[in-house]
């Protein structure tokens, strides 16, 4: 039977996967046959997410996005260990909520440390030479906030807009080393975002009422973003680059 998404064998970093839709996108691609090497800072988590994963060749690796000049380090040894790489999904994020008077130059950059500097330089380091595999895909995890502004969300949704200008750039760049560079776009998932959203809203209010109105496929679970992420990285996507995907459930339509 043809398997439009195979990644057998495929050598795959996942930089958050200790939780949410990392967590749930490392699953996914073991379940499709790669080799998935886990990174995020909490080592106890990442065993967690570990013992979930299906088929062997696993690894994990403690991984601190905020210092960006350990990323050099990180990367060497993570391909001194598994050899050059087929695929990375970024999934590292703040999702720091910040009031306009809240929101100074230092609370911006530790938004951006995570959710743009770390990307950028994992990216840098992964596009060397000796460590990729030709048809290296890349996804990162942005956000529909990249594109719909909300309040207290400034510094957020500038980030997310900041990876998505820059995958397409990187795009244009890397082209000719074979790598394509994409990212996804997911409008609220079932993740522990959501549970704080309801605990602080809750679920008969009417925030969250026109949330589900203008998101009208519903919550998304955390599988549908990491379904999305499978095909990008598979090779059935060799022809999309330099592109964000919205996984929203319809709500950029609205």
């Amino acid at each position: 039977m043809y398997n439009l998404v195979d990644l057998t064998d495929k050598k795959i970093l996942v930089v958050g996967a200790s939780s949410g839709i990392g967590k749930q996108t490392a699953v996914t691609l073991s379940r499709l046959g790669a080799k998935v090497i886990l990174a995020a800072r909490r080592e106890d988590k990442l065993m967690e997410t570990l013992a979930l994963l299906e088929g062997e060749g696993h690894s994990v690796k403690r991984f601190d996005v905020q210092d960006t000049d350990g990323i050099e380090k990180v990367v060497n040894d993570i391909v001194a260990e598994s050899g050059a790489l087929d695929g990375m999904v970024y999934s590292a994020g703040l999702g720091t909520a910040l009031p306009l008077q809240q929101t100074k130059p230092e609370k911006i950059n530790q938004v951006f440390d995570v959710n743009f500097f770390g990307f950028i330089e994992t990216v840098r380091q992964l596009c060397r030479r000796g460590r990729f595999n030709p048809g290296m895909r890349i996804v990162g995890i942005s956000s529909v906030a990249s594109i719909r502004g909300d309040k207290s969300k400034t510094a957020y949704s500038a980030s997310k807009s900041a990876m998505d200008s820059a995958v397409r750039c990187i795009a244009r760049e890397v082209a000719d080393k074979g790598i394509c560079i994409n990212s996804v776009a997911p409008s609220m998932t079932a993740t522990e975002l959501y549970t704080h959203y309801l605990d602080k809203y809750g679920e008969d209010s009417e925030t969250n009422k026109d949330l589900l109105k203008r998101q009208y496929l519903g919550i998304a679970e955390t599988s549908d973003i990491a379904n999305a992420v499978a095909f990008l990285l598979s090779p059935a996507a060799r022809f999309i680059t330099g592109i964000t995907l919205p996984v929203d459930g319809g709500l950029t339509t609205c």
